[in-house]
């Protein structure tokens, strides 16, 4: 799906919130996203995405639109099945703890009743609203999801900037560079003010490149697909900027009980962006 680079979608292009259903202000929000029917792929980044995105909205309403989370530490996702185009996500956080400075959760989201993801200790920082964003349509915006809810089949897809390798031992290690595009929709969304790389788009690139390097591996069974099933210990560091090439190193970790580790690095200009460690297992292409 080609991606153009005007920036004419507010809450389309990267907004994964239809309606919030339930909220426990200060405790717990739960709300659903209807993943378009005609797009290409829906990645399990974007599910975490949508988690991520409803605590926001959580707690910016709860300290009146004063300040937003804009990164996250992240102890523990688990990727527990697939999302389809066409599939609901049903969304559900529960804030642990929010001042003005940071907010702490737990999340998840489901399909059909079938758990999908599962985040764990999120610790998002919370910076002033009115460096990215204009305070009163995220307060127009919350009040329509609170109501009616959002038009569906808004979101359009994306292309997911990739990386391309240029280095490392083939089965143990890579290295490569991830060219951030200069202009692109999501931008629109994230943020208006303040153009950032998403987090989680970063995230879905380093993994992919985590899988490619596994695939190397002479570990896996005949026939299997390697997925991704656990991310941990995620720490983004700094805010990475349109047109920005990063620097991005993936190395695996000697096998255990069935899965191998990769640890994933991400720099710019020499400078530590994010660090993860992806678990990656096989199942059966059958």
């Amino acid at each position: 799906m080609l991606e153009a680079t005007a920036m004419d979608d507010r809450f389309s292009a990267y907004s994964f919130v239809d309606r919030i259903t339930t909220l426990e202000p200060g405790l717990r929000a739960c709300g659903s996203f209807a993943i378009p029917s005609d797009i290409d792929a829906f990645p399990p980044s974007l599910m975490g995405e949508a988690v991520g995105q409803l605590a926001a909205w959580a707690a910016m309403a709860h300290i009146g639109f004063r300040q937003r989370p804009v990164a996250a530490l992240a102890r523990d996702t688990r990727f527990l099945r697939v999302a389809h185009p066409g599939d609901v996500l049903d969304l559900t956080v529960d804030i642990e703890s929010i001042n003005d400075e940071a907010v702490s959760f737990r999340g998840f989201a489901e399909i059909q009743g079938q758990r999908a993801i599962e985040m764990n200790d999120y610790l998002g920082p919370l910076l002033p609203v009115e460096d990215f964003d204009d305070p009163a349509a995220l307060s127009t915006r919350f009040d329509l999801l609170r109501g009616a809810g959002a038009p569906p089949g808004r979101y359009r897809g994306i292309v997911r900037p990739r990386v391309t390798r240029d280095g490392g031992e083939h089965g143990e290690s890579a290295r490569g560079t991830l060219h951030v595009p200069a202009a692109a929709r999501f931008f629109n969304d994230h943020f208006p003010r303040r153009p950032v790389f998403p987090a989680t788009l970063l995230l879905d690139a380093q993994i992919d490149f985590a899988l490619q390097l596994a695939a190397e591996s002479p570990f896996w069974p005949a026939g299997s697909v390697l997925v991704p099933v656990r991310l941990t210990n995620v720490k983004v560091r700094a805010f990475t900027l349109p047109g920005q090439a990063l620097t991005i190193a993936a190395e695996l970790r000697p096998p255990k009980e069935g899965t191998r580790v990769c640890t994933l690095t991400a720099q710019a200009e020499g400078k530590q962006v994010a660090t993860a460690r992806v678990e990656i297992a096989a199942r059966n292409s059958t």
